[in-house]
């Protein structure tokens, strides 16, 4: 087996772009080429779970390592130390039985017409001068991620910090210490010192949360210690546009999480939209009222949500999906109308197809004997098929608490326990025209990601097996089975730090914990999570270091 070197080969492809071609398979090697963009948590799970030797993979990304991104919290305020939740992306992969390689550049553009992407080196590493390349593919996994959404609120991307890369998280614990530095200087009045100590996080959601409580704890633990002239002139500001905080958790977690923080001197509020943000000021208008009334700052963290990257939107309007908002895919992970290409993680998003999109084929599938009437007994056999290729049908059962299909035909036909009982196209229309209802986007989340990563690699592993073998839902608008099953989300709970060594916990099954219990249970589930050993050990030793000695303070 060559090298990672003797792979690459080097040609120019267009002399007067300066863009070089690169083609890893010119050694006449018959693997099919893999190119994945991104080492995100979509990504390198794909990395992590592919097993198949007979892919070469090139991996492209402008970070060549792994961040464990829920903890991106903690590292705003030296809980947790940066090099602590990264690992380098040539550790994870060096020692799988697949050739893959990993190169340190951003795609700017996609061509999925002839099967390219072109990157731009980060730095100028090339003899020659040039920057950019292009990559062939056989089959390409997008998995990118997203970039912070300003919503195009004036001044954000100006004077606002974003909580979404390991840089971020650098630059906010640097902007907090300056911030106490500054305002402890002898020639400031209280008024601009309290100006300056005045911390506002725009966002409830649970990154928003969980960096106010960080910074809170920072501040109320470490901070007042070093500075107790100015401790009496913080404040923590939660401004969300929303009625509540968290409103992704259970009520009885929002309840808590509001409680906790006006008792521990936060300022929430609710209800408030960010409309400009100056250098000096941040205006906010309210949604019941339209008032519009201004704060002064000292720094501002923005985490409202995802937005979609530059290149995703370039490539979205080469394939006629310039209408939506992010990269529309179908539930085997593949972009819409491109076998070759797939979509993963906080840039796409699975378009379920709609069960009365294909109703009067999962009629004709199900009828048998071609009578025009189906049976009870045709109904349920073809149950199994209709659950796993329409999952909103098996969620419509089970929150309607039904036993089977049979439970949906008792509206329109009454007793349905006799076998002969028949119903035509109609009547199955109406048994299923709700179950659609049930539909619902998967939120963008690590634990998504990585479930999809996974999946993917799977799928690539068994590329061969299945295509002999089929082994998924029947195929209501053609013949045979689809070659996998689809892609199922399994959710394994969530959590939300709200700070003082307290935690609230919303598990499967509507279990809800909060307080000390539920804090040790994530320090155990994110330990355990951790990409490696390394980090592990690095980010444990962080957490005791921290109980012992305090949070560190310096500004390096």
């Amino acid at each position: 087996m060559c090298s990672g070197g003797g792979l690459v080969a080097y040609s120019e492809a267009n002399s007067s772009s300066g863009v070089s071609s690169i083609n890893p398979l010119e050694d006449g090697s018959q693997k099919k080429r893999v190119v994945v963009l991104g080492t995100g948590w979509a990504g390198t799970s794909f990395l992590k779970n592919l097993k198949d030797p007979s892919y070469d993979v090139q991996v492209i990304s402008p970070r060549n390592y792994f961040a464990f991104t829920p903890l991106l919290p903690s590292v705003t305020c030296g809980t947790v130390e940066a090099r602590s939740i990264v690992e380098p992306i040539r550790n994870i992969v060096r020692k799988k039985n697949v050739d893959i390689h990993y190169w340190e550049a951003e795609c700017f553009k996609i061509d999925a017409e002839n099967k390219k992407v072109y990157c731009r080196s980060n730095a100028d590493t090339n003899i020659s001068g040039k920057e950019e390349f292009a990559v062939d593919y056989d089959y390409l996994v997008i998995a990118m991620g997203a970039r912070p959404n300003t919503f195009n609120t004036p001044g954000v991307e100006e004077n606002c910090l974003f909580l979404k890369e390991v840089e971020d998280a650098q630059k906010i614990r640097r902007t907090v210490i300056d911030c106490f530095e500054r305002a402890s200087l002898p020639n400031l009045t209280d008024d601009e010192k309290q100006k300056i100590l005045q911390f506002v996080v725009v966002g409830g959601g649970p990154t928003g949360v969980e960096f106010a409580a960080e910074l809170h704890d920072f501040v109320s633990e470490d901070l007042v210690k070093l500075y107790p002239k100015v401790k009496d002139l913080v404040k923590i500001t939660l401004l969300e546009a929303g009625e509540h905080i968290l409103n992704m958790f259970d009520k009885r977690i929002t309840t808590f999480a509001e409680e906790k923080f006006k008792r521990e001197g936060m300022d929430l509020k609710m209800g408030a939209m960010v409309v400009k943000v100056s250098d000096k000021e941040i205006s906010t208008k309210e949604m019941k009222s339209g008032e519009i009334s201004s704060m002064p700052y000292g720094m501002v963290v923005w985490s409202t949500g995802i937005g979609t990257r530059p290149v995703i939107l370039d490539f979205m309007k080469q394939i006629g999906q310039a209408n939506r908002r992010v990269l529309a895919t179908d539930e085997w992970l593949r972009v819409e109308a491109k076998n070759d290409i797939y979509a993963l993680g906080d840039c796409a998003t699975i378009n379920q197809r709609k069960v009365m999109e294909d109703i009067s084929a999962i009629f004709t599938k199900a009828d048998k004997d071609n009578s025009g009437t189906l049976t009870v007994k045709e109904f349920q056999e073809a149950l199994d098929d209709i659950c796993e290729r329409y999952p909103q049908v098996r969620l419509y059962l089970k929150n309607n608490q039904m036993l089977s299909l049979v439970d949906l035909l008792k509206d329109s036909k009454g007793d349905v326990a006799k076998e002969s009982v028949e119903l035509n196209i109609e009547e199955f229309k109406s048994a299923l025209s709700k179950v659609d209802s049930q539909m619902k986007n998967l939120p963008a989340t690590a634990q998504v990601a990585a479930q999809q990563g996974a999946y993917l690699a799977n799928c690539f592993n068994r590329m061969e097996e299945c295509e002999k073998n089929p082994e998924g839902p029947l195929r209501y608008r053609g013949e045979g089975r689809h070659r996998f099953r689809p892609f199922r989300y399994k959710h394994f709970g969530q959590f939300a730090p709200l700070g003082g060594e307290q935690t609230a916990a919303q598990l499967p099954g509507d279990w809800v914990s909060i307080g000390h219990s539920s804090q040790w249970l994530w320090y155990s589930v994110y330990a355990s999570k951790l990409v490696s050993w390394r980090t592990r050990a690095l980010v444990v030793s962080d957490w005791v270091r921290r109980f012992i000695f305090g949070r560190d303070s310096s500004q390096i």
